[in-house]
């Protein structure tokens, strides 16, 4: 472990005039597609007046994918691949894996995945879950032993994504924990045509978010509790792969998901909503091929609050309460993994009214982003040697 301070200069302009262009990109994949409103694709660019500090606080972490906060301030880290749990202090300091974790099946884009402590005596932590006949995403929960072999206690299982399918790719992962007491948790669609034609069937957990208590049972007030064919623990439906959710400072649920070649959206959530996948979508097939009827927009389907196409790859999300960065409070913070930065997209009546990349200079992948109890921006890059870094405010 090392820690490295520098400074990132940042122009100090407000926000940019009104006939201000977007951030520059590269030609859409999908021209012909037009955005539904004004300002739901390519945002009017703007720049940050906060000059930024990054500090490496840990690096040499193996595919991390998702970090939280300890009551203590030290943070719960989880490494994609091969499947482990980490506390990692705010000097780098890193402990040996937990002890007490499942086995995990770590292919493609499995393994080891989303981690939160939501302050009720538990860590839970998402993981893709061998199973007879392939895999899926499992939630658990346990009880954290600290000590100089951590470990996990008493590690159950609360949810498993149905059915099983063989497939290493889309598996979602993401857990937001809002303030009612329920878990939201993001589940991917699989990627594969036998998954992918599920996701807007109710019968399937498969590009869904589902609400579900922290014990794995089912809220009473779930939309879809009741209804025949369809698994109560749904809340809304149609999506691809969401690897990014937060709330914002009303408790309202935001996702960011991945689209194909094109297409990568932010979505406010709303119980019971249809998102659309794979019916209508601002992308196309990675070949080059329309997806279904090359459709955009469809009757009681939702459009996205904001679409990319190029795609940002979106990973980890934030909207920060800005004690640290009050700029950037209420905006949403997010990772890029193909655009290799950090998004920021300033909200404003639920629309997106400004777009801003950072740190592009490291040419890092950026896995998650969380804000920390002092405000500090905290982010994990991907890859074999992931890094944890912590942005401050310059001087």
């Amino acid at each position: 472990m090392r820690a490295l301070l520098f400074a990132l200069a940042l122009s100090t302009t407000a926000l940019a005039p009104a006939c201000a262009a977007p951030v520059p990109t590269s030609t859409a994949n999908v021209p012909e597609f037009k955005p539904a409103f004004d300002g739901q694709t390519r945002a009017e660019a703007v720049t940050s007046k906060t000059a930024i500090s990054v500090a490496e606080v840990a690096t040499g972490l193996s595919n991390p994918w998702s970090l939280a906060f300890l009551p203590d301030g030290r943070m719960l880290v989880s490494e994609k691949a091969p499947g482990a749990l980490r506390i990692i202090d705010a000097k780098g300091n890193m402990s040996p894996p937990l002890a007490g974790t499942p086995a995990v099946d770590a292919r493609g884009q499995g393994g080891m995945m989303g981690v939160a402590v939501p302050g009720d005596g538990y860590i839970y932590w998402t993981y893709a879950e061998p199973r007879e006949g392939g895999n899926g995403l499992a939630v658990a929960r346990g009880k954290l032993v600290d000590g100089a072999q951590p470990r996990i206690d008493n590690a159950t299982v609360i949810f498993r994504m149905m059915p099983t399918l063989d497939s290493d790719k889309h598996f979602g992962g993401k857990l937001v924990f809002p303030a009612d007491g329920t878990l939201f948790v993001t589940l991917g669609e699989r990627s594969i045509l036998p998954g992918r034609m599920q996701a807007q069937k109710l019968d399937s957990h498969f590009g869904k978010i589902v609400r579900i208590n922290r014990d794995g049972s089912i809220p009473k007030d779930n939309p879809f509790v009741g209804k025949a064919g369809a698994k109560p623990e749904i809340w809304s439906y149609g999506h691809r792969n969401i690897l990014s959710a937060a709330l914002d400072g009303r408790g309202r649920l935001w996702e960011v998901e991945h689209g194909p070649k094109g297409g990568d959206e932010v979505n406010l959530v709303q119980k019971a909503k249809d998102y659309g996948w794979p019916t209508i979508t601002y992308g196309e097939e990675y070949s080059g091929k329309p997806i279904g009827e090359s459709r955009t927009q469809a009757p009681g389907m939702e459009q996205p609050v904001y679409y990319w196409d190029p795609v940002i790859g979106p990973a980890g999300a934030v909207i920060p309460a800005g004690k640290m960065f009050p700029e950037w409070r209420g905006n949403l913070l997010i990772g890029g993994l193909a655009t290799k930065d950090l998004v920021r997209l300033v909200l404003r009546n639920d629309r997106v009214v400004g777009e801003e990349r950072l740190l592009g200079d490291r040419g890092e992948r950026i896995r998650d982003v969380a804000e920390g109890p002092d405000g500090a921006i905290w982010l994990l890059t991907d890859g074999k040697q992931g890094k944890l870094l912590r942005l401050t405010p310059k001087g």
